[in-house]
């Protein structure tokens, strides 16, 4: 808006079924439309629609290029020219818990969900429950080039939609769903050697593998 400090910030968390969409003033409103911003060139609005309130919006102030405060504890993605390969190895051999668990602190590292800490993890040959603290440098780096592959092919192909609720600020769908090669692939055939993929619990959620790919550790149960 007209006369707004330069050094403040609009955040957006979306929850779990928040969108940020971009429409013509002309458009009908969402049913669960929270919020609608107008800018000053009378173009097309930004529009907050979620349908279970978990999201939420707030003005910050920032300062230079720093994050708003809410956003300081959450770590750069690994498509991030700043990202740091080396300090990311060591905080994560350094943890004391399983790569998948540490995959989704977003305080290690960002912009690794569910699905996607699933795919990288395929692609990397390595079991979820693996100790961080075994891990060997070979095998951050295979991991971190598989999670760059999944991060980069979801983002060419719009993201990973399974409803209508996942998709980008036109409205649009994203494909990679259809390019997942675990993630929601129970008892499917593993695309690089053909053994059923399963399915175990993790966190109230699901995480899916490889059996043949991806070996349990020993002494980790399922």
């Amino acid at each position: 808006a007209d006369g707004a400090p330069a050094d403040r910030a609009l955040v957006a968390h979306l929850g779990m079924s928040g969108q940020l969409l971009v429409e013509k003033r002309s458009e009908p409103d969402e049913v669960h439309l929270r919020a609608r911003f107008r800018f000053t060139d009378g173009g097309r609005e930004l529009r907050f629609v979620d349908q279970r309130t978990f999201g939420g919006l707030a003005v910050e102030e920032t300062t230079g290029d720093a994050l708003p405060p809410r956003l300081a504890h959450i770590a750069i993605d690994p498509l991030d020219p700043g990202f740091d390969e080396g300090a990311f190895t060591v905080a994560l051999r350094r943890r004391r818990t399983e790569v998948k668990r540490a995959l989704l602190d977003q305080t290690l590292i960002g912009g690794v969900g569910n699905i996607y800490a699933d795919e990288s993890l395929w692609r990397a040959r390595l079991h979820g429950t693996r100790p961080t603290d075994k891990l060997t440098r070979p095998q951050v780096t295979a991991l971190l080039e598989g999670i760059r592959d999944v991060l980069g092919e979801s983002l060419a192909q719009g993201g990973t939609s399974f409803d209508s609720l996942y998709v980008d600020v036109n409205g649009q769908s994203g494909y990679f769903s259809r390019h997942l090669a675990v993630y929601g692939q129970e008892d499917r055939p593993c695309p690089r050697c053909g053994t059923a993929v399963v399915r175990e619990q993790f966190m109230n959620r699901s995480s899916y593998s490889c059996p043949q790919c991806q070996p349990r550790p020993r002494g980790r149960r399922a």
